[in-house]
């Protein structure tokens, strides 16, 4: 919604303002002509707090925040387990208004993301919250609003978010930490404040894919092609099959609708097909992806991004086969154990596990908190299936081969080889300098960040109603 429409409550809730109007602060040579008049009129015209539809409570620079502003960064953070402090009435605005620093900062420097990464966090976030809620139904329910609403409320508010971050990383980017830092700061801290490192691992997987008879490939396809011949004949629609049917839960309980995505997110096989349908009424050939078999439905283009329908079906793994791959495992590492070859060799050379036979089966964990990809997993990051077979095994050991669902959502048989072991433990220089330097460098960060906050309330335009004026900030200078 735009700040200039928001609705106010009569005349007098307008005046209610408190002279804190978005003009304030546009120029600083009208400041007290400004705060003169808004005073009289503050003078001459008065409501109860509760009468109020909303009313800007502060200004930054030439910035408002409006009462609604509070209230829904209020409901956001109970939605995602935020906590304010003490004070949320005093919190959130801080918050914002920091935001708004930092926003000012970005203009001035032209930082800028691109719609491209916009849009993509965007239908990211939208998904997980159908997925949370079951349907797209429900969400709209839950939040009073049309996903198109939702997704244009989203697009600001996570467009804003990459730009502070931007301009955090810009002010930040000249922190570094030595060894003599890291040493310094950690040299009389009490044992019970030196981080804890919980237990990690390394552990290498040889996968087999249990084969499937043509039989059941043929009994998925078949099944397609009749859901494709009643959607074609009218006797159904394509969504209700995909809800009834499809073996996506992802997408599923959206009728198939999968939103707008890129090419460079799909598999090949299922884009290829996908972004060169033309007909909303048509629906594509069967598709074999990774996934299992598929027949898509367009809905829209949008640029280089689709948004389509697809009923996924997968075929059955029999108890047969699966047993046949766990005696194909159990030979291979009987081979490995009279050392004919190594278990690294095996993963080579017979893995079907195409993520890591490249690495001798070794498995890696993407680590987005520091934006590395490493090799070491804590215990509640790996496959629960594997954790629960490494949780009790030692190092070198093999395990038996077990049933496992891959990231794709196939059965598969798999032995794992726990390569290291890290038990939990206080960090030290010597074996965990890298958790130490980060914590270094997040405290001197920090720091930066809140010297350069600081610094620009001192410079910045600041008015906030009388309410505000007695709330205890975490950044001084605030109350001018």
């Amino acid at each position: 919604m735009s700040k200039v429409s928001k609705i106010y409550g009569g005349l007098a809730a307008l005046l209610l303002l408190g002279g804190i109007t978005a003009q304030a602060g546009r120029s600083n040579g009208v400041r007290a002509s400004q705060e003169g008049d808004t005073t009289k009129v503050q003078k001459e015209f008065s409501a109860p707090e509760g009468s109020v539809i909303d009313e800007v409570i502060w200004v930054v620079g030439d910035e408002p925040i409006l009462k609604s502003d509070v209230e829904s960064m209020r409901m956001q953070g109970l939605q995602e387990g935020m906590r304010w402090g003490d004070n949320p009435d005093c919190a959130i605005p801080e918050q914002i208004a920091v935001q708004k620093l930092f926003l000012h900062q970005a203009a001035i420097d032209s930082i800028e993301v691109t719609e491209s990464q916009v849009a993509s966090r965007v239908d990211q976030q939208l998904n997980f919250w159908i997925n949370t809620a079951g349907s797209r139904e429900k969400l709209e329910e839950y939040r009073g609003q049309t996903v198109s609403q939702i997704r244009e409320e989203l697009h600001d508010n996570i467009k804003n978010q990459m730009i502070i971050k931007e301009m955090r990383d810009k002010i930040t980017e000249k922190v570094s930490v030595t060894p003599a830092d890291v040493r310094r700061y950690f040299k009389n801290l009490p044992a019970d404040s030196i981080p804890f490192v919980p237990t990690k691992v390394e552990v290498q997987i040889l996968v087999r894919q249990p084969r499937i008879p043509l039989e059941e490939i043929n009994r998925v396809k078949n099944q397609l092609r009749e859901f494709t011949d009643r959607v074609n004949k009218g006797e159904a629609s394509f969504s209700t099959l995909a809800r009834l049917y499809s073996e996506d839960p992802g997408s599923a309980r959206q009728g198939g609708e999968m939103g707008f995505v890129g090419r460079g997110i799909l598999d090949p096989a299922f884009a290829n097909v996908a972004f060169n349908l033309t007909d909303p009424k048509k629906i594509s050939k069967i598709v074999e992806s990774e996934f299992g078999y598929h027949i898509i439905q367009l809905i829209d283009k949008r640029g280089d991004k689709i948004n389509c329908r697809h009923i996924l079906l997968k075929p059955k793994v029999s108890d047969e086969a699966i047993n046949e791959s766990k005696l194909r495992l159990d030979s291979i590492c009987m081979d490995i154990r009279d050392k004919k070859f190594s278990f690294e060799t095996a993963c080579e050379y017979l893995s079907e596990d195409k993520d890591t036979r490249g690495n001798h089966g070794l498995m890696a964990y993407s680590d987005e908190m520091r934006g590395i990809i490493t090799s070491q997993f804590e215990m509640k990051d790996l496959p629960t299936e594997i954790a629960a077979v490494v949780d009790t095994m030692k190092v070198g050991e093999i395990s038996a081969p077990f049933k496992m669902l891959n990231k794709r959502g196939k059965t598969v048989v798999a032995v794992a080889k726990l390569k290291s072991r890290v038990e939990g433990h206080r960090a030290t220089i010597t074996e965990d300098f890298q958790v130490m330097q980060d914590v270094v460098k997040e405290k001197q960060q920090a720091e930066v960040l809140k010297n350069w906050i600081d610094d620009k309330i001192k410079h910045t335009y600041v008015r906030m109603n009388d309410r505000y004026k007695d709330c205890k900030y975490q950044y001084s200078g605030w109350v001018k």
